[in-house]
C-alpha cells in the first residue's frame, strides 16, 4: 500500500469517527475494514472504484494505530488550528476540511518521517478529491500559516 493510499484510508477512518463519541468511534474503526467495495461513475462515464478495503493484516494494524494516535491528539490539533485559522474556529469548519487539516497537522507536528511540504501537498490533494471547490485553497491557506 502506498503512502497516498494510507493517507486516504486514514482520512476516511477519521472522517467516520467524527460522527461518534470516542468509545463508539473505536468500534466503528473496526467495521471500516468490513465495508463492501463501492464504485461510482465519473464525469467521463467510466466506472471507478471509490472504496475498496482489501488490506493485509499489517496494513490494517498500521491504519488502526495511526488513526487512534491522531484521535488522541485531536484537542491539541484543534488548538493549533484555532490559533492560525482567523475567523474559522474548528467548530465552524466542514468535517471534510477539518479531518484533512487534523491529519496534516498531525503529520507536520508529530511525524518526523513526513516533510511539512509533503503533508501540505497531500492534504491539498485530499481536499481536491473529497472536498468542495474551495476546499483545496482553504486547506492550503490554513496549513501555510502553520509553517
Amino acid at each position: 500500500m502506498t503512502r497516498r493510499e494510507q493517507r486516504e484510508h486514514c482520512f476516511k477512518m477519521l472522517f467516520c469517527a467524527n460522527f461518534y463519541d470516542m468509545e463508539e468511534a473505536e468500534q466503528q474503526l473496526g467495521i471500516y475494514f468490513d465495508a463492501p467495495e463501492e464504485d461510482d461513475t465519473n464525469e467521463e462515464g467510466t466506472v471507478e472504484i471509490v472504496h475498496q478495503v482489501e488490506l493485509k493484516e499489517k496494513d490494517k494494524a498500521y491504519l488502526q494505530e495511526r488513526v487512534e494516535q491522531i484521535m488522541e491528539k485531536i484537542p491539541q490539533l484543534d488548538e493549533q488550528l484555532n490559533q492560525v485559522a482567523e475567523g474559522w474556529k474548528t467548530r465552524r469548519m466542514g468535517k471534510v476540511e477539518l479531518t484533512i487539516l487534523r491529519q496534516a497537522v498531525y503529520e507536520m507536528k508529530y511525524d518526523d518521517s513526513v516533510p511539512e511540504k509533503v503533508a501540505i501537498n497531500e492534504a491539498v490533494e485530499l481536499a481536491k478529491k473529497f472536498g468542495g471547490s474551495d476546499s483545496p485553497a482553504f486547506v492550503n491557506g490554513i496549513l501555510a500559516k502553520m509553517v
